[in-house]
């Protein structure tokens, strides 16, 4: 049995909770920020809550379009290719750095959950990157792969003649 499609529904449906949580959390630190009407260092209130709810939608939406390649690796059993590819890599980028920053700086709970969807979406990648060797079948006769007559890849030189 192959784990391959039960890993990709697994990402996918992990990256589209991620995309709404990360979106909601930075939400959230927008409208705190507004509510505070403090400054950090001069800048103004109002950018810092809006600037917080912009990071928020696109790092969201950058997590759903993951979940989104993710979702069609599953459904169509194939391996994600061009951008897919590249986006599902940035992702496991992303989540590496993540990892390594949440340890300081919320826990080993965030780091640990981190690390798993990074190992998720690696063994998503590794598992529809192996090639599948072709059924092992009757072969037409004479048909050897461009072998030698016993099978090896060489044919084997002629046997010396004695005068």
């Amino acid at each position: 049995m192959s784990v391959r499609r039960p890993v990709a529904w697994i990402v996918a449906v992990v990256l589209f909770v991620e995309a709404v949580g990360v979106a909601a959390l930075n939400w959230f630190l927008g409208i705190v920020v507004d509510r505070q009407d403090m400054s950090l260092a001069g800048l103004d209130p109002d950018t810092m809550s809006l600037s917080s709810k912009i990071g928020g939608v696109v790092f969201g939406l950058y997590f759903a379009l993951c979940g989104l390649v993710a979702l069609l690796v599953a459904l169509r059993d194939r391996a994600p290719a061009g951008l897919g590819r590249i986006l599902l890599i940035s992702a496991a980028v992303v989540h590496g750095l993540l990892g390594a920053f949440s340890w300081g700086l919320v826990g080993p709970g965030a780091f640990v959950f981190m690390i798993v969807v990074l190992g998720l979406i690696v063994l998503l990648l590794m598992t529809y990157d192996a090639r599948e060797e072709p059924a092992a079948g009757p072969r037409p006769e004479g048909d050897n792969g461009g072998k030698g007559g016993d099978g090896s890849p060489v044919s084997p030189p002629p046997a010396p003649t004695t005068p």
